[in-house]
């Protein structure tokens, strides 16, 4: 049974709006939502917190509806970016707030702070006040104070933003312990695309109000639906053609210049012909002669430019006016002897070539 289920929710804000969002996630799932600023990520989540009645749509928790519900009877806690602790009490006592509604007896209540805070690694900071912490330290305070009443959904808003990058990672590898040690479902907003490699389940992607895709990171990042999203999570190889025949499992789009591009995928809607055609650079194989392969999509070009990026070089190669970007080794760069004008050929699987339906951005 889906866990939570937000059934074509609208909320209008002004400039922060949600257009009849639908998501759906399991129990313990970890989902990571991603997209621009002002796309509607923490209208969104506010809305499933509870502070802001739909103007339509419904939500479900557990198979109950709690659309009109208020906040504290939902079993939902939300961490923010700027962390929200109570400035006069102290790391204890911010930890304890929420439990001490619950709980009465005081042993209890030291067990179970002590439990959470050491889960964190914040157990030695007790007697301290806000104040005083790191960013990271304060973080850590504002998940525990989060966690500690055992709610059934953690929402957490651009929770690791205000972090340098160490702390940053620190935190991802530990909060990816505790979630799962606690068997808590987590949303969690994010613009940093480490936080989905690193934590995310499932990942759902926003862009004006609207959720355009949502499935597994492989499903979202390898198979984009949508053509914001193909440009969105990195899909540097989206072109426009037209679906010329489907035969055998195989699709042929033609681009401009009767550049040809077979993919294993077929259109989402089957009649329309004006489609898209995306591969990923990763999976684009260059090569100094032609690559003896099954592989159905291999073509001669010229190396326009390349870029080196760490460990990794980007190489822009012209197909007859249609430019592919691939990305290679440096091992590969070296043995390739890849240069501005020098004839290359590039290879990629049909199964790599995703067809998307051209959507209005």
């Amino acid at each position: 049974m889906t866990f939570l289920e937000v059934q074509n929710v609208s909320v209008d804000l002004g400039e922060f709006h949600l257009a009849h969002a639908n998501l759906k996630l399991n129990k313990n799932d970890y989902m990571v939502i991603i997209g621009p600023t002002g796309s509607g990520k923490s209208v969104l989540l506010e809305t499933i917190a509870g502070f802001y009645n739909p103007d339509n749509g419904k939500i479900f928790l557990e198979g109950n509806e709690i659309t009109n519900l208020t906040p504290e009877n939902r079993g939902i806690s939300i961490v923010y970016q700027d962390y929200m602790l109570f400035p006069h009490m102290n790391i204890f006592e911010n930890i304890a707030y929420g439990l001490k509604k619950k709980i009465k007896n005081q042993d209890i209540i030291k067990s179970k702070v002590l439990e959470m805070a050491e889960l964190l690694k914040i157990d030695h900071l007790f007697d301290r006040n806000p104040e005083t912490l790191s960013g990271g330290e304060k973080q850590r305070t504002a998940i525990a104070r989060s966690l500690i009443v055992e709610p059934k959904i953690l929402l957490m808003d651009e929770p690791f933003a205000a972090l340098d990058v160490n702390t940053h990672a620190y935190l991802t590898k530990l909060i990816k312990e505790v979630i799962t040690d606690c068997q808590t479902t987590c949303i969690h907003v994010s613009h940093n695309f480490n936080d989905v490699y690193n934590l995310a389940e499932q990942v759902a992607v926003m862009k004006d109000g609207k959720i355009l895709q949502q499935g597994t990171c492989q499903d979202v990042f390898s198979k984009p639906t949508h053509n914001f999203v193909a440009d969105f999570v990195g899909v540097h190889n989206v072109f426009e053609g037209t679906v010329t025949e489907i035969k055998n499992g195989i699709t042929t789009v033609k681009l401009k210049n009767d550049i040809l591009i077979r993919s294993a995928d077929t259109p989402p809607k089957t009649k329309q012909e004006h489609v898209l055609a995306a591969v990923r650079p990763e999976n684009i194989i260059i090569s100094n002669e032609p690559f003896l392969s099954s592989l159905r999509n291999q073509m001669k070009g010229v190396v326009e430019d390349f870029i080196v990026r760490g460990p990794t070089v980007w190489v822009a190669t012209n197909v007859n006016g249609t430019v592919f970007k691939g990305m290679i080794t440096l091992s590969s760069y070296d043995l390739l002897k890849i240069e501005k004008g020098k004839e290359v050929y590039i290879s990629f699987k049909s199964l790599n070539v995703k067809i998307i339906d051209v959507y209005e951005s």
